[in-house]
């Protein structure tokens, strides 16, 4: 689990890490200055599917699910956030209600920039719209990364490239069940059991991970394997 910030250790990690660290230094300042740093316990929502148009969260510590479906369907887990990743800009460029859910998964320390506060930027720094729309070019970085992965027909390899994919986590371990593993990798528990067992006897996860979190020995070599031909 992440470790507690305080403002000033927010506000740098933020700065080097993720979407502010792609955008202008000063338009970073503005965008910090302007935020607000808040905490959520486990299970709690930033946002739902539906919600009113609301601003834009970062990542400062912890972990916490990406949740989306299309509209006639329940939301389902497709990622987790990662230490410096932004998201919630769907609003601001459409105007319309939140289309998906931010939910923690344990505590969580989120850096949050009201949809007024997005506006007022926007209306005074014309490069305003461009930066908020990087974050969307790097969400769907992640969504085809998402669909490369269940592109592959084996599950084992499904499992080790969705695995490798929650790595960077900013936690001492992925802090998935089986159970969720398998929702994000299209595959049964008892496969992903069976493939993290497998994995961990190649050395590439700790001996005994699995249950409830998965620890990652060797990254690179679950990547060379989920790309295998």
């Amino acid at each position: 689990m992440g470790l507690t910030m305080n403002r000033a250790e927010a506000d740098a990690m933020l700065r080097s890490t993720g979407w502010l660290a792609l955008v202008p230094p000063t338009f970073a300042d503005e965008v910090l200055r302007r935020s607000i740093l808040a905490s959520f316990g486990p299970n709690e929502a930033m946002f739902r599917f539906g919600d009113p148009p609301g601003g834009i969260y970062g990542l400062v510590s912890g972990a916490l699910t990406v949740n989306s479906a299309p509209p006639d369907a329940v939301p389902q887990l497709i990622h987790l956030g990662l230490q410096g990743a932004w998201t919630g800009e769907g609003s601001f460029m459409t105007g319309q209600p939140r289309r998906g859910e931010l939910r923690a998964l344990s505590p969580v320390q989120m850096m949050h920039l009201p949809l007024a506060e997005m506006e007022r930027l926007a209306g005074n720094d014309v490069r305003a719209a461009k930066a908020f729309g990087t974050i969307t070019v790097l969400g769907v970085d992640v969504l085809i990364r998402v669909i490369h992965d269940l592109q592959k027909r084996d599950a084992d390899k499904r499992i080790a490239a969705v695995v490798h994919r929650l790595a960077g986590v900013p936690t001492q371990a992925i802090p998935l069940s089986q159970t969720e593993l398998g929702i994000m990798a299209n595959a049964s528990r008892k496969q992903v059991n069976a493939a993290l067992q497998r994995f961990a006897a190649s050395g590439w996860l700790a001996k005994g991970t699995g249950y409830r979190a998965v620890s990652v020995i060797d990254p690179r070599a679950l990547r060379a394997f989920s790309e295998e031909e």
